[in-house]
């Protein structure tokens, strides 16, 4: 079973569905389809493998950009380096995984031929996850006779209704869902909280801001020069409590968001100081884009890491952000979720050893958070040479093959 709807629990249930396990998915909005959740994504290797693996429709996922430039505060260009860098959409990759895991139809792509041998996929919205048990061995009420028991998962609707579900394994894949009960509750006191920021490949670096762009497929996936959109990141800093920290999080009914702002629900009059910043402090083409959006897509930055990514005896395991929720600077969740996913499909498989699931797991986790958390010193906090800039955005992009991990970073006990 799965926790989590998004990209992370639909990557672990394709992996598993094509090994031929049957998986539930329970996630928590109470439409059956997430919209607004993400703007562009960095196709990164293991995400481009992962659909080369599992993705059936027969469809391009991506585009690339061949350059990467900075440019400095009165707009000019300083530094310029080859490089391909494959770019996507959240929409995009969240309806293909829709199209492969369960059937969902949309303007996206067709739906693929069910797969010979592929186990049967269900996806239950509005699903809230309240509380994991373990449930011992001959103690199933779902399946009597049970050997090694399983986990209850048990759920409250948006209407208040209740129930649970047996499962043999849980996957947990974000962050809200793995704080709840059982081994969840371990992972809240130990996980690191990360700084606050609101919130190519041209980019711009100046004191406590920064600008990233990049070209991206437009709604319904089209690849088609003049109808790309653009994606933009712009980091500002605000102290945690902060009177501007609240305004830019408190939405437009006066809701205090914790995390995330969905875009057309910020509050005018934040969003226009917003603007003003972005003019005072960015190269005019950026100010341009950032003064001409209406329905920005918010959210405080932050990180977490658990110290573990299986409990239970395996019965729980966290896949993706529900393990580390990297900075988005670090362009390397959706790549997380997609490695993830797949290690853990080739362990229950029986192709990699329980030892090298987790030393690759928990040392991709570990370092890559560990990055994110630098790169954000550097670039937020610290008065550096542009070199420096240059030196952690290109390390950033190192595929996850050739990192070298840190004994820190891949220990584990048991």
């Amino acid at each position: 079973m799965g926790v989590g709807g998004s990209l992370g629990g639909l990557a672990t249930g394709l992996a598993l569905k094509a090994l031929g396990h049957n998986t539930t998915i329970l996630e928590r909005n109470p439409k059956p389809l997430l919209q607004d959740q993400g703007a562009g994504i960095v196709a990164g290797g293991d995400t481009l493998d992962f659909f080369e693996r599992y993705n059936r429709c027969n469809r391009p996922l991506a585009v690339t950009s061949y350059a990467r430039q900075y440019l400095n505060r009165e707009g000019n260009i300083v530094h310029k380096e080859e490089m391909l860098q494959s770019m996507t959409s959240w929409d995009l990759t969240y309806y293909l995984m829709r199209a492969n895991y369960d059937g969902v139809e949309s303007p996206y792509c067709e739906v693929p031929d069910p797969a010979p041998g592929h186990g049967t996929a269900v996806h239950i919205h509005d699903r809230n996850v309240t509380e994991i048990r373990e449930e011992p061995s001959g103690d199933s009420q779902d399946k009597p006779g049970r050997t090694g028991g399983g986990v209850r998962v048990f759920w409250k609707s948006s209407q208040g209704d209740e129930g649970s579900i047996l499962a043999d394994i849980v996957n947990e894949n974000t962050l809200d869902t793995a704080r709840c009960a059982g081994p969840s509750r371990k992972m809240r006191q130990a996980r690191k909280p990360g700084r606050h920021v609101a919130s190519g490949s041209p980019s711009s670096i100046a004191p406590a801001s920064r600008s990233l762009h990049t070209s991206f497929r437009a709604k319904d996936g089209t690849v088609e020069p003049g109808k790309r959109l653009l994606n933009f990141v712009y980091y500002t800093n605000f102290p945690e409590g902060s009177d501007e920290l609240e305004e830019i999080m408190t939405d437009c009914n006066g809701r205090r968001r914790a995390i995330t702002m969905p875009p057309g629900m910020t509050d005018p009059n934040a969003w226009e100081k917003q603007r003003k910043l972005a003019r005072e402090r960015l190269p005019p083409q950026f100010a341009e884009i950032v003064c001409g959006t209406n329905k920005p897509f918010v959210q405080a930055v932050t990180d977490v890491l658990s110290p573990e990514h299986e409990y239970w005896g395996g019965k729980v395991v966290l896949i993706g952000d529900a393990l580390a929720g990297f900075r988005p600077h670090t362009v390397a969740s959706t790549s997380q979720a997609a490695f993830d996913a797949m290690i853990f499909a080739d362990y229950i498989d029986g192709k990699v050893s329980r030892e090298e699931w987790k030393r690759q797991t928990l040392g991709f986790a570990r370092y890559i958070q560990k990055r994110g958390v630098d790169m954000g010193e550097h670039s937020q906090h610290m008065d550096l040479p542009l070199e420096d800039h240059i030196h952690d955005r290109n390390v950033a992009s190192t595929p996850r093959q050739e990192e070298v991990y840190p004994d820190w970073a891949t220990a584990f006990s048991g």
